[in-house]
């Protein structure tokens, strides 16, 4: 009886296992979407300063650009030559370098421009052609004003304007917490610059915390966006009523397909970085990290 009962449970099984399979490969060929001029970079942020390993991890996934920070410069700074080769002996292109912050209101808006225009140098070195700027220039209450958004375009310009010179092109970075936190803010800001001098590093978690549609956002300023971050964001209130963090692709709340389509139909061409500026769980590591998103990306069919 045993027997018998077993064998009848092993074709149930097998049953519904053969009639779930047709279901799971319209699933998948459904959330597949090609983007062909989508090229998939990952950024070095999530090993905290460790470059070098950071190069290495990336690497070993397949990935085929890079995104490295300021933090670079205290071991390389001197030696772009060695680095270039570092880069070229694990197979990866500087698809972007975080030049930090542009502040507003520091009394040497020279002294700023000279800053990102050092870094601009250094990343022409390594055959980089992308910069990103942020800023720290929020008001710690209430939001930032009109004419402090047109300022901060203005300066962007300026950097943008140099740095268009050496043959790098300035991205500004939408961020939480800063100047250009909310889809109305990045507007003023965008529209405060001329687009050849300054175009969008897009962040879709960070415009999604802000308040805004990234696959809106997408269309809107697909003439001028030419990279994005590739990121997730969860909200977590167990920790306040406003806190989130940021997590690994298909692990939070933004809508990634959406994203795809929405790149899909405006031909996008260029960098898609994908961004974890810390681990989210303190038993994994970087690269865990890195291949979680990694497979999310390879099941939706995009190519990295």
């Amino acid at each position: 009886m045993a027997s018998e009962i077993s064998r009848r449970e092993f074709i149930v099984r097998a049953g519904v296992a053969a009639l779930a399979l047709p279901a799971l490969s319209f699933i998948g060929s459904a959330g597949s979407v090609s983007v062909p001029g989508l090229k998939v970079g990952y950024a070095s942020i999530t090993w905290g300063g460790n470059d070098v390993q950071a190069i290495k991890d990336i690497s070993s996934l397949g990935f085929k650009g890079i995104q490295l920070r300021s933090t670079i410069l205290k071991e390389y700074g001197e030696k772009p030559d060695a680095l270039l080769e570092l880069l070229k002996t694990y197979k990866l292109e500087l698809c972007m370098f975080s030049s930090g912050n542009a502040n507003i209101n520091t009394g040497n808006d020279n002294e700023v421009i000279e800053q990102h225009l050092n870094n601009a140098r250094f990343i022409k070195k390594l055959g980089g052609q992308l910069l990103q700027v942020t800023n720290s220039s929020r008001p710690k209450e209430g939001a930032p004003s009109t004419a402090d958004l047109k300022s901060y375009g203005r300066l962007l310009n300026e950097i943008g304007k140099r740095t268009l010179d050496l043959g790098v092109q300035t991205v500004y970075h939408n961020h939480m917490h800063q100047l250009g936190e909310t889809p109305e803010e990045i507007a003023v800001i965008m529209d405060s610059c001329d687009e050849k001098y300054v175009n969008l590093l897009l962040d879709i978690a960070h415009y999604q915390q802000g308040g805004g549609n990234p696959e809106a956002a997408i269309k809107q300023y697909k003439s001028r966006i030419k990279a994005l971050h590739l990121k997730d964001v969860r909200q977590t209130p167990e920790a306040g009523p406003k806190a989130y963090k940021f997590v690994e692709l298909g692990q939070g709340e933004v809508n990634l397909p959406n994203v795809l389509a929405a790149l899909q139909e405006i031909k996008f061409k260029g960098w898609g970085i994908i961004e974890l500026d810390a681990v989210p769980e303190k038993d994994k590591t970087p690269l865990e990290c890195a291949k979680i998103s990694h497979a999310y990306l390879k099941s939706k069919g995009v190519k990295v």
